[in-house]
């Protein structure tokens, strides 16, 4: 597969990308910042320098040609502002959807977030209101954009303790509970061929099953 994995200096995306070239796979990764070019080469993958909140969508479709699926692993990041959780985690995952139709790639792979079901409590402050309203709406137009062949992955709390390869995976309510990074990166790389997932919102948490297994099982 040739894939395009947007945030791609993330520790998600960079562990994604690490895999998916191992496996033989091409993957580019947009980045923002020049100086995590030597990151994500370092994976494998090649780097592209694509400021989502820049960009429009027809300059990054035309880094996305001959793709044939996307991932929206990006996000505004510890210590940003309200503002950009609405630049970053809900208008970029928008502005890929617009540009992957555009360069005409349908699967769709959105990193998002758990608990954006609820109303954000608000005594965690303003931005993390924020950070769970953009999620939400991300999820909202991804789910309605019938140019897209899209599945909604929701890890639990990341953690960067070594991967298990044994998961949970299903549809939403699931209790909160942590995850890998390790564990969600693969659980990423076999969702992408995962053509029965297509139009599923997916809670993944540490758990028993093996990866392949869980999304072989998945709907």
């Amino acid at each position: 597969m040739d894939v395009v994995i947007a945030g791609g200096h993330g520790q998600i995306a960079l562990r994604l990308s690490t895999l998916l070239a191992g496996q033989g796979h091409t993957v580019r990764s947009l980045v923002r910042n020049p100086g995590h070019t030597a990151d994500v080469s370092a994976t494998g993958a090649t780097p592209v320098l694509a400021d989502l909140e820049a960009i429009t969508a027809p300059e990054l479709a035309g880094h996305l040609g001959g793709a044939d699926a996307v991932v929206f692993a990006a996000g505004a990041g510890p210590g940003s502002t309200a503002a950009r959780k609405e630049t970053v985690d809900r208008a970029g995952a928008v502005l890929l959807a617009d540009a992957a139709a555009a360069a005409g790639i349908r699967r769709y792979l959105l990193v998002s977030a758990t608990g954006v079901d609820a109303e954000p409590d608000p005594e965690r402050g303003e931005v993390w209101a924020a950070y769970v309203r953009a999620k939400r709406a991300a999820e909202q137009a991804i789910r309605a954009d019938d140019r897209l062949d899209a599945t909604i992955l929701r890890p639990g709390r990341l953690t960067d303790d070594p991967g298990t390869g044994r998961i949970s995976l299903g549809p939403p309510p699931v209790e909160r509970a942590e995850v890998t990074r390790d564990d969600t990166a693969a659980t990423l790389a076999a969702l992408l061929t995962a053509g029965h997932t297509i139009g599923a919102t997916l809670e993944l948490r540490a758990g028993d099953v093996a990866v392949a297994d869980a999304v072989a099982a998945a709907r």
